[in-house]
């Protein structure tokens, strides 16, 4: 019985996932990320230098969040399994053409990430310390006077980030483990059920670890994840680019296939699999939940920076979806590709890349992949909690209870114990389609109020023009909107 509304619900989900994904999102991201780079005159090109600048800006208080956290708040959820998990799926289902888009997602998506962060930015937030704190339900309920709205938005994340994307972080790491002996000898009957004892000792430890970390409070999770991120980055980049360099004559026919094929029957239709394994969808798929550019959630983290200006931290912001795309998920797909280990639908996941390393390094390149998932799992985990404690303040209006709080993030650890006992094929449509879900409220919400980001942008760039260090205020842009910080 269990096995039969297993099947029929993962079904559902897939079906959802299939429709969201192949007549709604690829058009939506694609057009509204289209829009704004237009708009703002290719911006995530002619305003890449200014975001290296501001993202090393001190914040104007003591004590208070800078942009360089925010970011890394952002980039430990952005990166995170899915840059080695995620990018080796969409090679070994759409093929090396998913890489190619992938990076347009990337691209067009910046553009949208700069207007969603400058957003929050505009309409956070003051908390009693004098910090700040907002997002996506905080300007749909300022700018467009719908709390209701903005409460299905905080109900969306809550359940993307501490169920869909929570569960398939953890069951990413676990399933890294499959590749080694002793997971396939720890497979046992439990209760008169076929469990792995590895895959439940591994969810327990992973559950405890994340648990130790939360109990600490949102700021103890900036500065961890502000520590780990850049050196988790770093170590992963500098071991990508050793393969490269040890592969170096097989780069050049990688790009030729991955541009190839980003064209061919099999990257617009999907061949015999269906549109689902086309390397557009699969492309744009894994590059959305990698980089998250238009989802809604960045602008979570973005929101609590201490910036004199909007416009710097939606540069910042914009910047975290060039790092996490075109930096680590090309380390990872030129890391596996010029291997000559070749992608195919049974060598897919951290499976993929482990053989791709164990090619050129031996054993130790599985155990390295394991570790790193450890590292991207663990500070996604982090970054995804961290976003749902301020969905929750928004529901309860309130900051909500040390004891309500306590009650969520012990069943937060739960769904991570429970995510590394799941199947493959349901974990990653379930993490679809409550993302896109998101996506869904949040992009034609910041088209409609696209152009007061704009105006925000061009009021930075006049005082950047005059050497001035950019000042905003609210009446500069005409906004009538009451705001916390900017009146």
């Amino acid at each position: 019985m269990l096995n039969t509304i297993y099947t029929g619900f993962a079904n559902l989900i897939g079906g959802i996932n299939n429709v969201m994904y192949s007549y709604l999102l690829i058009i939506l991201l694609l057009a509204v990320g289209l829009y704004f780079t237009c708009r703002g005159k290719f911006l995530q090109l002619r305003m890449l230098p200014e975001s290296l600048r501001v993202a090393t800006e001190k914040p104007g208080s003591t004590g208070a969040v800078s942009s360089f956290e925010a970011l890394m708040v952002s980039t430990a959820s952005r990166v995170g399994t899915g840059n080695i998990v995620g990018v080796a799926n969409a090679i070994a289902t759409g093929g090396y053409g998913a890489v190619f888009w992938m990076w347009v997602i990337a691209i067009v998506g910046a553009a949208s990430a700069f207007v969603e962060s400058t957003l929050a930015q505009i309409y956070k937030k003051k908390d009693e310390n004098g910090g700040s704190y907002g997002g996506p339900s905080y300007y749909i309920q300022a700018a467009l006077k719908s709390r209701a709205l903005g409460v299905v938005f905080a109900i969306a994340l809550i359940a993307t980030y501490a169920v869909g994307f929570n569960m398939l972080c953890a069951f990413n790491l676990i399933d890294s483990l499959s590749g080694y002996g002793f997971y396939s000898a720890a497979q046992t009957t439990l209760l008169g059920r076929e469990v792995n004892l590895a895959a439940l000792i591994g969810g327990a430890l992973l559950a405890l670890l994340v648990a130790y970390c939360i109990f600490g409070g949102g700021k103890r999770i900036v500065k961890v994840t502000g520590v780990l991120v850049p050196v988790m980055g770093v170590l992963y980049i500098l071991m990508a680019l050793v393969v490269v360099l040890l592969n170096l004559g097989t780069i050049p026919a990688v790009f030729a296939s991955i541009f190839r094929e980003a064209f061919n029957f099999k990257a617009i239709f999907g061949g015999a699999l269906g549109f689902g394994s086309s390397a557009i969808m699969q492309g744009v798929k894994r590059g959305l939940y990698s980089n998250e550019a238009g989802v809604g959630s960045a602008p979570n983290a973005a929101a609590a920076a201490d910036v004199s200006h909007p416009v710097k931290q939606g540069l910042v912001q914009m910047l975290s979806v060039f790092i996490d795309t075109l930096l680590i998920c090309t380390a990872t797909a030129l890391m596996a590709l010029s291997s000559g280990i070749v992608p195919s639908g049974e060598l897919k996941g951290a499976l993929f890349v482990q053989t791709a390393l164990a090619q050129t390094f031996g054993a130790v390149g599985p155990y390295f992949i394991s570790a790193a998932l450890l590292l991207f799992a663990f500070t996604t985990l982090l970054g995804n909690l961290f976003y749902c404690e301020g969905a929750l303040n928004y529901i309860s209006q309130r900051k909500v209870s040390k004891k309500t709080m306590t009650v969520f993030n012990l069943c937060a650890v739960v769904v991570i114990f429970l995510g590394a006992q799941m199947q493959f094929g349901l974990v990653w449509d379930l993490a679809d389609v409550l993302m896109g879900i998101m996506a869904l409220i949040n992009l034609p919400v910041i088209v409609v109020l696209g152009g007061t980001a704009m105006r925000a942008l061009e009021d930075y760039v006049a005082q950047r023009k005059a050497g001035k260090d950019p000042r905003f205020k609210a009446a500069s842009i005409g906004l009538k909107e009451q705001t916390d910080f900017w009146n």
